[in-house]
């Protein structure tokens, strides 16, 4: 979510530089133009390439300093017209010809800076909407839910796009800190949907189900009503209720890491793997939850497949994310977003500083004060 604050600054910026730049590059033009024209002499006629102004313009500034621009470059034309000698019958409608070309070249770059300034406002429009929807659905956690730090960081893959298919929760409930991280088949709104089911139904079930089990099964029954059969979401759940160890459940997700003080890094893989949310239909049985250990300085690391799915440009490998995360991770139990900090960008300079997929990195801990079980 940090991210979609940087953005904005960046375009509020990006907008004060063209504020400023935009004229400068078309006035240079004007300027050069007539400077040329003068040193060229009386039987060199050069102001007809001050056409060039208000086209340079069309793409650098807003519509009405681009008529601006036109008015200034037709009435330098207009005074270097008697330097330049344009006294015959010829030479004066020669001279009309051009400076009606060069009007229509004019109100044609003021109706493209017009067109660029109206599809900039929709898609800044657009972005907000894309902004406000992600904080809405995601509703970004802070360093600490109730005795469990973290750290997270969100990207979309999508061009312009602040949410995608990926998913996490991380909520205090009155029977401790439940989490759950995921990662829905697809791409685009229909992906977007998807999440907003989930998280919905994980929302409310955490709050109101005393077993972990019983949450997920309400989020499972929740995406086989809502979301169209066959489609599904890998996802890991997590429940830090009490000192000293942590309980997950397994639905076909990125088994989970667990990274203690000296970097040491042990794969969670669950003892009994289980189908995606939305597939449970499909088999007999249910998810069964496993216990781990999991120390006041050990770290939980969960991800969903973009991370561990990056590609190196240079090679082709993946991201080797357990042989890495370990000394990126140790000793910053106490300061969960510089480590995860420091993955993500581990993470961009192996896939050379660009992703292919929506990415979730979450990083968690257990607080100084250990819960009391409900």
């Amino acid at each position: 979510m940090r991210n979609a604050g940087i953005a904005r600054a960046l375009r509020s910026l990006e907008s004060a530089l063209l504020a400023r730049q935009g004229m400068a590059l078309p006035l240079t033009a004007v300027a050069v133009v007539a400077a040329a024209d003068l040193l060229a002499g009386r039987d060199h006629f050069i102001a007809p390439g001050m056409v060039v102004a208000p086209a340079l313009a069309a793409i650098t500034t807003t519509w009405r300093r681009v008529l601006l621009i036109a008015a200034l470059g037709f009435a330098t034309q207009l005074i270097l017209a008697p330097y330049d000698g344009i006294d015959a019958p010829r030479d004066r409608a020669l001279f009309g010809g051009q400076l009606i070309a060069y009007v229509v070249v004019s109100l044609f770059g003021a109706y493209i800076a017009w067109r660029r300034e109206t599809g900039l406002r929709a898609f800044t429009a657009i972005t907000s909407v894309a902004e406000a929807a992600q904080r809405a659905l995601l509703r970004p956690p802070g360093p600490r839910v109730g005795d469990v730090r973290l750290a997270v960081r969100y990207v979309s893959a999508a061009d312009a796009a602040q949410i995608g298919g990926d998913l996490y929760a991380v909520l205090d409930t009155p029977h401790g800190v439940r989490v759950l991280i995921g990662d829905v088949r697809g791409k685009g709104l229909d992906a977007v949907q998807t999440s907003a089911v989930v998280l919905g139904a994980f929302r409310e079930a955490a709050y109101d189900e005393g077993g972990l089990t019983r949450v997920a099964e309400r989020v499972e029954a929740s995406v086989r009503r809502h979301v169209e059969s066959g489609e599904f979401t890998t996802a890991l759940f997590a429940e830090f209720d009490g000192p000293g160890s942590v309980e997950l459940l397994h639905y076909g997700h990125v088994a989970p890491l667990r990274i203690d003080p000296e970097g040491k890094v042990t794969t969670l893989d669950p003892p009994d793997p289980w189908v995606p949310l939305g597939l449970g239909e499909f088999v007999k049985g249910m998810a069964v939850p496993w216990r781990v250990v999991l120390g006041g300085e050990d770290v939980l690391v969960l991800c969903t497949d973009g991370v561990i799915e990056a590609r190196s440009p240079l090679d082709g490998s993946f991201y080797p994310l357990a042989s890495r995360v370990g000394p990126l991770v140790a000793g910053l139990a106490q300061n969960l977003e510089a480590a995860v900090e420091r993955v993500y960008a581990d993470l961009l300079e192996h896939a050379g500083g660009s992703l292919g997929d929506d990415v979730v990195l979450l990083l968690l801990a257990p607080a100084q004060a250990a819960r009391i079980p409900v």
